[in-house]
C-alpha cells in the first residue's frame, strides 16, 4: 500500500477485505457442501444397483485413476 494513505483507511481496507473473503469463505463452503451431497447420493444410488466404487477403485488403483473407471 502507498504510504501517503493514512493508517485508519489502510485498517478499513484490510478489514474489508477480510469481511469479503469471510463471505466467499461461507460460500465456498455452502457449494462444497452441496457437491458433496450430491456425491453421496450418487454414491448410495450406485450401491443400490449393485456397483461397489471402493472394491473398482482397490481393483483399478495400480492400473488407472478412479476418474477414468467413471468415465
Amino acid at each position: 500500500m502507498p504510504k501517503d494513505i493514512s493508517k485508519d483507511e489502510q485498517v478499513g481496507f484490510h478489514k474489508g477485505a477480510l469481511t469479503t473473503l469471510a463471505k466467499e469463505r461461507e460460500e465456498m463452503l455452502k457449494i462444497l457442501s452441496i457437491v458433496e451431497q450430491l456425491m453421496q447420493m450418487h454414491i448410495k444410488n450406485l450401491k443400490e444397483l449393485g456397483v461397489d466404487l471402493q472394491k473398482e477403485s482397490q481393483q483399478t488403483k495400480a492400473k488407472k485413476p478412479i476418474e477414468d473407471v467413471l468415465r
